[in-house]
């Protein structure tokens, strides 16, 4: 006999008899849940190469091992308070948008300065914003976002801010044991298979929170239960190390130690040490200088800096001094450690300007834009929601505006 029964179930004695009887079942589960349902990795283009979205500090693009936030997961970055968490996330927006991409910020904390995000890089007309009065509202907005499969990268600030409906209309004083965990667990269960399918990246920034009768260990953690642990695939940690300045003169900055403390993509707990400037954000000078001298395409001899046997600088400021005046050199410097790093990549240069974005006015996909408004407000369910566009810097966010363009 070629096969022995078990129960109901047959049991195949060869290879072919094998392989006949997984194409029956997988011909079976793509009639039932569609094709593509089933597929050998590797091939029918299962799964593809890891997509990025560069963080703007080629450091860290280094440090994640894959060059930037991976397209299609979830991100969590958390810190103490002004460790420049939404500046980090600010700069993978501005990326995102030279690239072609298009960036909502939903601001649950009402505190985005439109001013600091165009400092920073950030193309603030091509930006949408969402500030929420509810965690719930706030959640359904980016869910509808990431089912568009229109939008590159959300980011959420913060997970802290989301406040549940029931604690709002609740008295103040009162108890509400775990509901942002329940919230987020709820949220992140619907949102991880959908984000994964949109290549959208999903990026939350929490707060740290202290555990009470914490003797010993770290009594640190992050606010939203332990979901957004499990769920995320890449979990950074900001600390602000010193405030930059020169003798008696005013901070000119900080400098902020990163760490990927939980990482899919590749080796986790990296370190990176880089330098965030008031009003700036990341001193990308620096952070290309030093990503060459590790590299070994600028050569470091004691005080002195050279590229190809040239010298560019006595001292470190020096140096970058020079980078900032030379961008031709600078961007020859760039895109040979970028192919060093990730020689697979396209090199898109961190300086340069962002691409013209297209209009909706203008665009064919003008209705589906419209639709997808009017879908985020009504899935916040409040009259709150209502989209506007145009005046949402100039009156630097009106609190009844929930979904708006920020010009």
């Amino acid at each position: 006999m070629s096969k022995a029964l078990k129960g109901d179930v047959p049991v195949s004695s060869s290879f072919e008899e094998k392989m006949k009887a997984l194409e029956a079942a997988r011909l079976q589960i793509e009639k039932q849940f569609g094709q593509g349902s089933l597929m050998k990795l590797g091939k029918d283009d299962a799964v593809q190469g890891v997509e990025v979205i560069p963080t703007g500090n080629i450091l860290l693009d280094e440090a994640l091992g894959i060059g930037g936030y991976p397209r299609g997961r979830i991100i969590e970055i958390f810190g103490p308070e002004s460790s420049g968490k939404t500046t980090l996330a600010l700069h993978a927006v501005a990326e995102a948008q030279k690239r072609g991409g298009i960036a909502a910020f939903i601001d649950a904390e009402h505190a985005l300065d439109p001013q600091y995000a165009k400092d920073l890089g950030v193309s603030v007309g091509d930006l949408w914003i969402s500030q929420p009065d509810t965690g719930e509202q706030a959640l359904e907005i980016a869910e509808s976002l990431v089912r568009s499969g229109a939008v590159d990268i959300i980011v959420v600030d913060s997970v802290a801010a989301l406040t549940p409906q029931a604690e709002i209309q609740g008295d103040m004083g009162d108890a509400h044991v775990g509901l942002i965990a329940r919230l987020m667990s709820q949220a992140l269960r619907k949102l991880t298979s959908i984000i994964n399918k949109s290549k959208c990246t999903l990026i939350f920034i929490n707060q740290l929170r202290m555990k009470i009768g914490i003797m010993f260990g770290n009594p640190e953690t992050t606010t939203g239960g332990i979901a957004l642990k499990f769920y995320s695939s890449v979990r950074i940690e900001v600390r602000k190390v010193e405030t930059l300045s020169r003798g008696d003169e005013e901070a000119w900055g900080n400098k902020v130690r990163i760490r990927i403390v939980k990482n899919k993509m590749a080796p986790p707990f990296r370190k990176v040490e880089t330098e965030i400037l008031f009003g700036k954000g990341f001193s990308a000078f620096s952070c290309l200088l030093d990503a060459a001298v590790k590299q070994e395409i600028i050569e470091k001899k004691g005080a002195w800096y050279a590229y190809r046997e040239e010298k560019i600088g006595q001292g470190r400021d020096n140096a970058v001094g020079f980078l900032q005046q030379n961008m031709d050199i600078t961007l020859e410097i760039e895109r040979a450690v970028r192919a060093k790093l990730f020689p697979k990549q396209a090199f898109i240069s961190s300086f340069q300007e962002q691409r013209p974005a297209l209009s909706l006015e203008a665009s064919p996909a003008e209705s589906d834009a419209k639709a997808l408004r009017r879908s985020a407000s009504r899935g916040a369910g409040a009259s709150s929601s209502r989209v506007q566009e145009g005046s949402a810097a100039n009156d630097h966010f009106q609190d009844e505006s929930t979904t708006a363009k920020l010009l």
